[in-house]
């Protein structure tokens, strides 16, 4: 199956926006491919405003969120894959829902894709599926 995250990111930002809270996101800046204005990352992480009023052009895909942001008065684009995506919740109140970094989002591959490889042919062992409590 593919990944819940991108799922999730989508349905906790519409229930964050349709109850007028603001949307953060919590990125692991140091993931292959995000690509986030590198002076703002502390301990590796960022946080980003991702309200409809903060930001253009919002595309929550299931491999890679888009934007296009302002940082110090300066347009940028943001591209975050989701597995980079740590957490989104709402400003005002702090809930949301938070990810395991290591859950079920492999990140991107280092060279060009290749799909013949799969967990059967490689013999790894399935992983079992698991839920967490969200508070």
């Amino acid at each position: 199956m593919s990944s819940s995250r991108p799922y999730m990111v989508r349905a906790i930002y519409e229930w964050v926006v349709d109850n007028d809270c603001t949307p953060y996101i919590l990125v692991d800046a140091e993931y292959p491919g995000v690509l986030v204005p590198q002076q703002y990352v502390k301990d590796g992480q960022i946080v980003l405003n991702i309200s409809p009023s903060a930001i253009v052009g919002l595309d929550v895909g299931n491999d890679e969120m888009g934007f296009r942001g302002r940082f110090g008065g300066v347009a940028q684009d943001v591209r975050v894959p989701i597995g980079a995506v740590l957490g989104i919740y709402a400003r005002e109140n702090g809930q949301g829902m938070l990810f395991d970094p290591n859950d079920d989002v492999p990140p991107p591959p280092a060279s060009g894709p290749n799909k013949s490889t799969s967990s059967k042919s490689s013999g790894a062992k399935p992983t079992k599926p698991s839920l967490k409590v969200v508070k």
